[in-house]
């Protein structure tokens, strides 16, 4: 009877993550409890979203502005979801992760493109800040540098910014495509850090593609923050950067204490099946109290001078209009 019970635990410890059938006949009460609270918290979390896509579809004018701005807010209730299908169906995960992975690196670039197009887009952002000292010894990649000399806005260096965090939202998705490539091939495993395994390289590629895209939205941060108070532009950088952090470093903690041993196998989760079980269940948490502080920060009212700013082509047509049927006029 013993030597069965060890051998079902070595089983479940070394196994794949559980089927989600093999979760619903190990449901208890407590359990569903908190599967029916995780799960409905995610649907609240995207109806809250869906009505603030709506707000800023009735409120803002067809713009990069509001595009970018439902792409950032978006973030949280991705993630909840991805999380949500993961903690259901646990042999996804990979794919979920993954998907999260994708989006966020998208939603870097696009907070960037955010905090530019607060000002009416490129050329507005050019105008504003032309020939204006820039600090480029900021996080994470030259926080220290302090001897770093200051540089001024101009073309050149918005193109190299926006290239920052593109290289990311374009490399991160091929990375992906590949780790899912290699992962259904059979030849890529998470618990594999060994130099001849994928998994070193892919991650250390990544690791440096995402510090390169930090880089040039803390230059940008530091350059509007005075500028966009009223906008609350401080608040949603805090929001995006803590986002990032749960997402990014509380994954790789709670895999790294798997790994070393730190969590036990609870059958029918093995260790690492089960560090990833319980990150999906801190991330929907997480990300549905980060919607409801998006929705307070996000959702704002625009004066007519913003509106009129953020359509410069119907404000120019109706300008026309006034005068050729002014010229009219006898």
């Amino acid at each position: 009877m013993t030597n069965g019970a060890n051998q079902s635990l070595d089983f479940y410890c070394g196994s794949d993550p559980p089927k989600a059938v093999d979760i619903l006949k190990n449901l208890n009460m407590p359990t569903i409890i908190l599967y029916s609270v995780l799960t409905l918290m995610t649907v609240i979390a995207n109806l809250v979203h869906f009505e603030e896509v709506i707000y800023l579809i009735r409120k803002v004018p067809a713009t990069n502005r509001r595009a970018t701005i439902m792409w950032v807010s978006a973030a949280a209730p991705v993630i909840a979801s991805t999380s949500c299908v993961g903690m259901w169906i646990p042999l996804a995960s990979m794919i979920t992760d993954l998907t999260t992975a994708v989006y966020f690196a998208i939603v870097i670039h696009k907070f960037q493109r955010m905090m530019i197009e607060e000002f009416g887009g490129d050329e507005a952002f050019l105008k504003h800040f032309h020939d204006t000292p820039v600090k480029i010894s900021t996080g994470p990649c030259c926080c220290c540098c302090l001897c770093l000399p200051f540089t001024k806005i101009s073309r050149r260096l918005m193109f190299m910014l926006k290239l920052g965090t593109f290289q990311l939202a374009f490399l991160r998705p091929v990375l992906m495509i590949l780790t899912l490539v290699l992962w259904v091939n059979g030849t890529f495993s998470l618990d594999d850090l060994s130099p001849s395994g994928p998994a070193i390289w892919i991650n250390t590629s990544l690791g440096v593609s995402t510090i390169v895209a930090l880089w040039p939205i803390g230059i940008v941060f530091q350059k509007v923050k005075v500028e966009l108070k009223n906008q609350k532009i401080i608040p949603k950088f805090t929001l995006y950067q803590i986002s990032f952090i749960l997402t990014q470093l509380q994954a790789a903690i709670i895999n790294i204490t798997a790994l070393a041993g730190g969590i036990a196998c609870a059958p029918p989760f093995s260790p690492t099946a089960r560090a990833a079980y319980m990150n999906q269940q801190l991330l929907i948490m997480e990300m549905f109290i980060i919607t409801l502080l998006s929705r307070v920060y996000y959702r704002r009212k625009y004066n007519l001078q913003e509106i009129d700013e953020m359509q410069p082509t119907v404000k120019t047509q109706d300008d026309q209009s006034v005068l050729n049927s002014t010229s009219r006029i006898p």
